[in-house]
């Protein structure tokens, strides 16, 4: 909204607060407008290409926000709604982690991740980060977004000497599926 329309929508009498309100409620509705056009264009044959370009994105990043991804496994749309709460759980593994609570992590395991990595090996490989790059002394705002079967977390980490992204998998029933420590931040 340019300042001519801002100052004719709000005048000085106005409650700031409803304003506000009001203002997302049309983004909210060109938002839908936007969705209803993107699933016309697709039903119409163009490509995520095309509709990347004029969303002024890449064509996965408008899949992403307007695609409806069928599973190849059952001919059914998929579920892309994250995990809620998958940011406080990320939040709360990497506070474990830098913390050395070590049974934590691996007790929120789920069977797979329990079988192929040890209280012990976790505990080494964060020793290994910490040998590199120093203690932990940040983290950013974890990136969530649900692929197939499960919600990955990416948050950034700073360390006293590097950049990295934690990257981690939950399952629905809030198991860590995949845990990953990744040299630099994820765009």
């Amino acid at each position: 909204m340019d300042a001519f329309l801002a100052s004719r929508v709000l005048t000085k009498d106005d409650d700031w607060a409803d304003a506000i309100g009001r203002a997302v409620s049309m983004q909210a509705a060109a938002d839908d407008v936007v969705r209803a056009v993107v699933q016309q264009a697709r039903q119409n044959g163009a490509t995520w290409q095309v509709i990347g370009d004029a969303l002024g994105v890449s064509r996965q990043a408008a899949f992403q926000r307007y695609g409806r991804p069928i599973d190849p496994r059952t001919g059914e749309p998929m579920n892309t709604t994250p995990l809620p709460g998958a940011a406080e759980l990320a939040a709360s593994v990497i506070g474990d982690l830098a913390s050395g609570r070590w049974a934590r992590v691996t007790g929120q395991f789920d069977t797979t991740m329990r079988d192929g990595l040890s209280e012990d090996a976790l505990a080494a490989a964060w020793a290994q980060i910490v040998g590199l790059s120093g203690a932990l002394e940040g983290r950013g705002e974890p990136e969530v977004t649900r692929a197939g079967d499960v919600t990955i977390t990416n948050t950034p980490l700073s360390f006293e000497a590097g950049d990295y992204t934690a990257r981690i998998a939950f399952r629905d029933d809030r198991a860590i599926a995949g845990l990953h420590i990744l040299e630099g931040q994820t765009p």
